[in-house]
């Protein structure tokens, strides 16, 4: 079997990370990202809270990704009150 790879991405206004990960088999999107040691990296990320998807599409943790998968971990934006548009 060859090797499949994948792309982990999170960015940050002024900072992007980006991981290059290649595997050995298919595996679920949880293992991607706790194989990148980006939780290691930004302990501010939590997979409770924050959303996960695949090239924009939401998914779940448990999801197996395919080769050539860009994983992304979206963050929480906060918007002020005083920004906010009604």
């Amino acid at each position: 079997m060859s090797n499949i790879f994948v792309e982990l991405v999170y960015a940050l206004p002024n900072k992007q990370y980006l991981f290059s990960i290649k595997l050995k088999y298919i595996c679920t999107v949880k293992y991607v990202i706790e194989r990148s040691e980006i939780l290691k990296i930004r302990p501010d990320i939590n997979l409770k809270d924050n959303k996960i998807g695949i090239y924009g599409r939401f998914v779940k943790l448990t999801d197996f990704i395919q080769p050539d998968d860009r994983i992304e971990i979206y963050r929480k934006i906060n918007i002020s009150s005083t920004k906010k548009k009604y």
